[in-house]
């Protein structure tokens, strides 16, 4: 369905959750080192991650590195705090890249300012500042699943 894109995520329990998002989404993952947590088997068996086997998983060495392969282009989509589109403004198709900064940094500034047409935000009331992660790829996940009239990738 979609390609969930966390850029050096730092919270082992957030990237937890969206892996068990993605299984259910029928989505792939990809996390963009350097992660702030070990994903090796032996973590993922001690923490109990029993989906975390079905969960279609890509690595990826940098920011760089990903971008290499995957140039932004109209399917990219890049969550950020920095813009005033509101996520259900954008156009979501099976395929598309959900893309995600850290809890602690989120995106590269550069980045969003590059490709300014591609941010989305959540909006949210004046007391807040943030949105935990894994609760804001599921907002902007299945406001792609709506828009897709209920199709998921399984």
């Amino acid at each position: 369905m979609f390609n969930i894109v966390l850029v050096s995520p730092q919270i082992p329990p957030n990237t937890g959750n969206i892996g068990r998002l993605c299984v259910n989404l029928g989505a792939k993952l990809h996390l963009i080192k350097p992660l702030g947590f070990d994903i090796g088997e032996k973590a993922v068996r001690r923490a109990g991650l029993d989906y975390w086997k079905e969960l279609d998983l890509t690595i990826w060495g940098s920011l760089e590195e990903f971008l290499r392969a995957h140039p932004i282009d109209e399917g990219f989509h890049l969550a950020t705090t920095k813009t005033e589109r509101p996520y259900w403004e954008a156009k979501y198709q099976p395929g598309d890249w959900l893309i995600f900064g850290s809890e602690t940094a989120g995106l590269p500034a550069e980045l969003l300012v590059e490709y300014p047409d591609h941010c989305v935000t959540i909006p949210m009331g004046p007391q807040g500042r943030s949105l935990n992660l894994s609760v804001a790829v599921g907002i902007v996940a299945y406001e792609g699943v709506r828009q897709n009239g209920g199709i998921f990738g399984n």
